[in-house]
């Protein structure tokens, strides 16, 4: 791979800081074990680098070919499949849920209390698809991320709902008209399963399961031959290990690649956070959203349609304002959300760069942006659990920008 960072309006010297930074900071001090980073602007590849270990107990070194768990960084996969059905007509945003999910018609939204003692009330107005792809329409995560605890979390588990991947797509929609709304829909914003809904309804109303949907739109149109939901005997040996941050600031194993749960496929495959792929794979799904929707001469999504996405769906409000629950991918401040995507609204509400941007993040501390002004994208895969353990992310996008000529 060719890489040249004067071609792509980049000061060498200041972007050889990134290996650095991250190298001296996180790998040496044993906070990460390794990375792959990808930065790429105005069509050259600016910066390409895979460094540390991919596996601990194996010794096994990163490679550029890595397979990483991109957790949440599935969630605007999803979004792009879903919003390719909505461009020819399947759908409007303004569709209430129930008009998919019949079940969804009888939905309740908490007022107080928990368990025998909630009190609940009928919505003022369905939940509209719009609602779930920007994550307002009340639906939680339903305890299983740290710092996101609400009030019908215990809702959850009493309808059975869980992240094991053990219920097929439609079970699990069917338990989730079960749960207490935590709010009107639209009119607050918390992280939660929605896009695993997303991914139902992509089975519903194609006709076609979520997995090979993906597969036929998404991951063979885009070259992307290393992302889905399970690892293959083949591409074992290039799966990463995760790991946690143990109580001692050590690096615990969370998942063994060969033990893992992506080693065989599940009942319902979670289009909010299952998928596992390469920065290679992602830089191509990346390059499609830069390029306005076009890949290698293939229209995969309409350039209105993708810039309706990444708008900020929040009216005239940012992620501050409209965000309840301690969890999410990105700072709030300036912050607002689309149909799939954080966007900066305000670069110096937010206290960071790239102003126009959108992106996201998954559990496992990886990061990805696309900044249509400055004509680039960025990738940094990764293996910590939980992604709010540092600012890594942040630090990544001040070095990067601060590296432009």
């Amino acid at each position: 791979m060719q890489v040249d960072p004067t071609a792509a309006g980049f000061c060498p010297e200041k972007l050889s800081k990134l290996d650095h930074h991250l190298i001296r900071r996180y790998i040496e001090p044993k906070k990460i074990s390794g990375f792959n980073l990808k930065i790429v602007r105005k069509g050259e590849v600016a910066h390409h680098t895979s460094t540390g270990l991919m596996d601990i107990e194996r010794s096994k070194a990163m490679r550029d070919d890595t397979i990483f768990r991109i957790y949440s960084m599935s969630k605007p996969v999803t979004s792009i499949a879903l919003m390719m059905l909505m461009e020819e007509g399947r759908f409007q945003l303004t569709d209430p849920v129930y008009k998919f999910i019949p079940s969804w018609r009888e939905h309740r939204v908490w007022v107080e209390g928990e368990g025998e003692a909630m009190v609940t009330r009928a919505p003022e107005a369905p939940m509209t698809v719009q609602h779930l792809l920007c994550h307002t329409a009340g639906l939680t995560y339903g305890g299983f991320l740290p710092g996101l605890e609400l009030p019908v979390d215990p809702a959850y588990a009493a309808a059975g709902i869980s992240r094991a991947g053990t219920d097929t797509l439609q079970e699990f929609v069917e338990k989730l008209a079960k749960v207490p709304l935590l709010y009107e829909p639209g009119s607050r914003w918390s992280y939660s399963m929605s896009t695993d809904v997303c991914g139902y309804l992509v089975e519903a109303i194609s006709g076609q399961s979520f997995e090979s949907f993906l597969q036929d739109r998404l991951f063979g149109p885009l070259d992307m031959p290393d992302t889905g939901f399970t690892v293959s005997d083949n591409q074992l040996d290039r799966f990463a290990a995760c790991y946690e941050r143990a109580p001692d600031k050590s690096l615990r194993l969370q998942d063994d690649p060969e033990t893992s749960r992506y080693r065989s496929s599940p009942a319902a495959p979670s289009g909010a956070g299952g998928l596992v792929g390469t920065v290679s794979d992602y830089g191509n799904f990346c390059e499609m959203l830069l390029q306005k929707g076009q890949f290698r001469g293939k229209q995969i999504i309409g350039r209105p349609i993708l810039e309706l996405m990444t708008r900020n769906h929040l009216g005239d409000h940012s992620l501050a304002q409209m965000a309840v629950g301690g969890f999410s991918e990105t700072s709030n401040d300036g912050v607002g959300f689309g149909l799939g995507f954080a966007t900066t609204m305000d670069a110096a509400a937010s206290g960071t760069v790239g102003e126009g941007d959108f992106y996201w993040g998954g559990l496992a501390s990886t990061l990805f942006w696309v900044d249509p002004i400055e004509d680039l994208y960025a990738i940094f895969m990764t293996r910590l659990i939980p992604s709010s353990t540092f600012n890594s992310r942040g630090q990544i996008k001040n070095l990067v920008y601060g590296a432009l000529s």
